[in-house]
């Protein structure tokens, strides 16, 4: 429901400009069903405060989504990041060879896996490694490299290298954002690139999202949804988001609470 009062609509358009990226003219009239007029009045306003950067067409936050460290994001969407790792865990068979992105909703997924016997774990993240440290039927592989402190996950030429040696039947990768139109957000160029390697190395490719993250771009490095990966989301996703990316022909999977299954597909 648009905000009754100009503050309350000014404020907003900070928020969503902060939170997904660039706000357009456009599209933040219809949003708050006023006039073109009335958006372009509040971003004069919001720019000459300091809030926002004006752009042709529109706005944009002044700097970039600050990134929360690992820390502060494992006690977020808790239940429905489990949802979709209880899912996830589901999929793998005795004898797999997976790989795991870093990230909290990942970690969730090692955590998960715990219990399995047969399986040979790679991973990139700190998460998954403390997770499944101690998992007497999985062997553990520790892809090395540069370590990043805010998401506690491996990047860079070591990581890279150690990749060719190794192929997969699953990759999971995590992910600050996905978009239906430029693929999945991290905050790090190195980031993306290594997701888009670790892919190429798996048979199958799973996103795991929460619901919130579908349609978010709090940052500027990207790596591209292919149709033939699986987005994992649960069921806070919203119906608008979900049939846009079915609509591009990504496969999209459901995890419902206590790890269920609601399959739609384009």
């Amino acid at each position: 429901m648009p905000p009754n009062t100009s503050q309350a609509r000014r404020d907003r358009i900070v928020h969503l400009a902060t939170t997904t990226g660039l706000a357009s003219v456009e599209e933040l009239s219809q949003l708050f069903d006023v006039t073109p007029s009335t958006i372009r009045r509040d971003l004069a306003r919001l720019t000459t405060e300091g809030r926002l950067a004006r752009t042709y067409g529109g706005a944009m936050a002044l700097s970039a989504h600050p990134e929360a460290s690992l820390r502060q994001r494992t006690g977020e969407a808790y239940e429905e990041k489990r949802a979709i790792a209880q899912w996830a865990a589901r999929q793998v068979e005795p004898g797999e060879t997976l790989l795991l992105d870093a990230g909290t909703t990942v970690g969730a997924l090692a955590h998960e896996l715990r219990g399995a016997k047969e399986l040979t774990i790679a991973t990139t993240g700190l998460t998954a490694l403390h997770a499944l440290a101690d998992a007497e039927g999985v062997n553990v592989e520790c892809l090395g490299g540069t370590l990043r402190p805010l998401s506690q996950g491996f990047v860079g030429p070591l990581t890279e290298a150690a990749l060719e040696h190794m192929s997969f039947d699953r990759v999971f990768l995590g992910a600050d954002g996905v978009t239906v139109d430029r693929g999945i957000c991290e905050a790090d160029l190195r980031q993306t690139r290594l997701k888009e390697l670790m892919a190429r190395r798996a048979d199958r490719v799973y996103v795991l999202a929460h619901g919130a993250k579908l349609g978010r771009a709090p940052f500027h490095a990207w790596a591209k949804l292919r149709e033939d990966w699986t987005l994992v989301t649960d069921a806070s996703a919203p119906d608008a988001q979900i049939r846009a990316f079915e609509a591009s022909g990504v496969r999209v999977e459901i995890a419902p609470p206590g790890g269920d299954v609601t399959e739609r597909e384009a």
